[in-house]
């Protein structure tokens, strides 16, 4: 197959449209549904980043998609008892396997922006994987294959039109890419850079200890940058991106936006937010919305008299600021990595409450001293890559 016509583009009133090969045949089979422009462009983009999370890592990875950038990405590592919590999968019966785990934790970190994603998986789709994704609001999935068993329970979702692509894993793209834009075409070469190990050794702070488990989450952290649209920063804690700031002007924005997330996915984890009293009746989504505004300034929304007991049994107490500051200051070891370089040390003070120990950044900054001087004011360690790796 060497085209394949899409129902519309980024639009509906933008017709015709279609995915094709100049060269050769399309690398991929659309075994249900029918994907959509928006789709295939979150679903190649994924399928990249996870492909390099397995090579950089050897383990299995997976990652949520929505408008053309990360939502969250993982490998897979066991889940914890608050882990299997705060991503409601405490209540199914089975034994995760490492895929599954690692779309549990992609999809769970940020599941505000997860919900509606686009999937994407290193490895072939198991059973129980797909028993997850069963579960979620999703638009579709791609993968290297799919038992059957997965494949029959994937079908069944949407009523039979749930997206589901499978990719030849052997494909390898052209080395030279190109795309229109008011009707100029831009080229340029693949971005092929290899992140692994090595890419952090030039450690430019006083401290220089940079431990294996720190070197990992600092190459999840820089290869989901890499399919992530700029500006970006992107926080990793234990395998995991907890906090990803996308498409932002300014960097400290994106700090902000990234570290305010992982903060979100901390304070889940707050004793008080776990013993929240739900009503049985209220669903996944609509307890991830209320927790969102409970542990955040607008939490009067769902603690008012007349809101909260359409979501509770009881009225929870306030969680104040002071308390949520105190659990904050618990989350340690946190890697943080940029796109592009710090231009300010106020990227590394905004980092720096949200337990950030590990830096990976281009450098290259004519403030790179005070970016420096501001990681060793709080003992951290800071490599300096020297490449950028902006996405549009």
């Amino acid at each position: 197959m060497k085209e394949l016509e899409l129902k519309y583009g980024c639009n509906p009133n933008q017709k015709p449209s279609r995915i094709y090969m100049e060269e050769g045949e399309l690398p991929i089979k659309v075994l249900c549904g029918k994907p959509g422009y928006i789709n295939f462009l979150d679903a190649f983009n994924g399928w990249q980043l996870v492909k390099e999370l397995k090579r950089a890592t050897g383990l299995p990875a997976a990652t949520s998609f929505k408008h053309v950038s990360p939502a969250g990405a993982a490998v897979g590592l066991p889940l914890s008892e608050v882990e299997r919590k705060i991503y409601w999968v405490d209540d199914m019966d089975v034994a995760f396997t490492p895929l599954a785990n690692a779309y549990i934790r992609a999809r769970g970190a940020d599941r505000m922006s997860s919900f509606g994603d686009f999937i994407s998986l290193s490895d072939v789709c198991d059973r129980e994987t797909a028993l997850v994704i069963k579960r979620e609001v999703s638009d579709g999935v791609i993968a290297p294959g799919y038992t059957d068993e997965a494949l029959d329970i994937l079908k069944a979702k949407k009523g039979g039109n749930y997206n589901v692509i499978e990719i030849d894993p052997d494909y390898v793209p052209a080395a030279i890419e190109r795309k229109e834009v008011f009707g100029i075409t831009f080229e340029q070469g693949r971005n092929e850079l290899v992140i692994d190990e090595a890419f952090f050794d030039n450690l430019v702070t006083e401290n220089k200890e940079l431990p294996e488990a720190a070197k990992i989450d600092l190459a999840i952290a820089m290869i989901t940058l890499k399919y992530t649209q700029s500006n970006s920063v992107c926080y990793v804690k234990g395998g995991q991106a907890i906090g990803i700031g996308a498409g932002q002007q300014s960097r400290i924005h994106c700090t902000r936006l990234a570290g305010n997330k992982a903060d979100n996915w901390w304070l889940r984890q707050a004793p008080k937010v776990l013993s929240l009293p739900f009503r049985d009746s209220i669903k996944r989504a609509d307890r991830d919305n209320a927790i969102d505004l409970y542990i955040g300034e607008d939490y009067m929304d769902v603690l008012a008299d007349g809101a909260w007991e359409t979501i509770f049994t009881e009225k929870p107490a306030v969680f104040t600021a002071e308390e949520k500051r105190a659990w904050l200051d618990k989350n340690t070891d946190v890697a943080l990595g940029s796109d592009a370089f710090f231009p300010f040390g106020d990227n590394i003070e905004r980092a720096h409450k949200s337990g950030v120990k590990y830096v990976a950044q281009p450098g290259g900054s004519i403030r790179d001293d005070h970016v420096i001087d501001t990681c060793n004011k709080y003992g951290m360690a800071m490599a300096f890559t020297g490449i950028r790796l902006f996405h549009h």
